[in-house]
């Protein structure tokens, strides 16, 4: 079987077992296959009447039975691509998606070019939106904390890979290892949906961990807590800014409201969802 035939076999059965559209079924076949032969796009393309050796397809073929079990792309590839960055990814960190962005066009829209500004991202996982905001804001300090150092070292290896010296690492539950820094601005993409969504036993939702996805029964256990103790951590006209659920910006602009904050706004999503809402203390 020649390489290019055995990619759209594979992505005719990820179109019709996963529901994908025949794009992303064959965005995702091709991922698969330059991971078998650790090679990029280009090398692909120029080689699709190359013959596929047996230990090759085997290999591909699994990678494929894993997709067909519903495992997310991300792990099984080890990387996703977030603000321009490729990023590792393991199933001890949510996966970087497209909304967060928003999160961090959010924060630099805060974040004047050439500023030395102290950064702190709440339950970073990979690391995703404090390398981002790190990468494109060169002379700030970005501290990301992190409760589970299986995520932590994760973010480890990003931070490495990438080469960025203006990000430290901590493992800390929310704001508890701290002790008395102040920050200009504060991000976090908490956990934000219901202990009993029905999508947390859908789509690659499933495999991720869940103690980064819910949280409490209407989703807002932990932005609650990082609303009520992050004026402690802010300096003054300091920047909280939270990601959150398709359906609770108006939610959480109430709590900053009561808390104290002023200047409360949102930001949208590619989608136009209100996915950021923040406020100055």
């Amino acid at each position: 079987m020649q390489i290019g035939d055995a990619i759209r076999q594979a992505a005719k059965l990820v179109q019709n077992q996963l529901g994908l559209e025949s794009t992303e079924a064959s965005f995702e076949a091709n991922l698969l296959c330059q991971q078998v032969f650790s090679v990029n796009r280009a090398w692909l393309i120029s080689h699709q009447n190359d013959p596929l050796e047996v230990n090759q397809q085997v290999a591909f073929e699994a990678l494929v039975q894993r997709r067909l079990s519903g495992e997310p792309i991300a792990y099984i590839v080890g990387s996703r691509e977030f603000y321009g960055l490729q990023l590792k990814t393991t199933s001890a960190t949510l996966i970087p998606r497209p909304d967060t962005e928003s999160l961090v066009e959010a924060a630099l829209a805060k974040i004047p070019e050439n500023s030395n500004l102290d950064v702190l991202d709440l339950g970073t996982g990979t690391g995703a939106v404090a390398l981002a905001i790190a990468k494109n804001r060169p002379h700030c300090k970005v501290r990301a904390v992190d409760a589970s150092s299986s995520a932590l070292s994760v973010a480890l290896d990003n931070v490495q890979f990438l080469k960025l010296e203006n990000v430290q690492l901590l493992e800390s539950n929310w704001f508890l290892n701290l002790q008395n820094e102040k920050f200009d601005v504060i991000v976090s993409n908490p956990p934000y949906i219901a202990q009993d969504d029905v999508h947390l036993k859908q789509g690659d939702l499933r495999f991720e961990p869940i103690s980064a996805l819910a949280s409490g029964k209407d989703g807002l256990d932990d932005i609650r807590n990082i609303i009520q103790v992050a004026p402690h951590y802010l300096k003054p006209n300091g920047w909280l800014m939270l990601e959150h659920g398709y359906d609770q910006a108006e939610a959480v602009s109430a709590l900053l409201s009561e808390r104290g904050f002023s200047q409360i706004d949102h930001a949208k999503d590619i989608a136009g969802t209100l996915r950021v809402t923040f406020g100055a203390i």
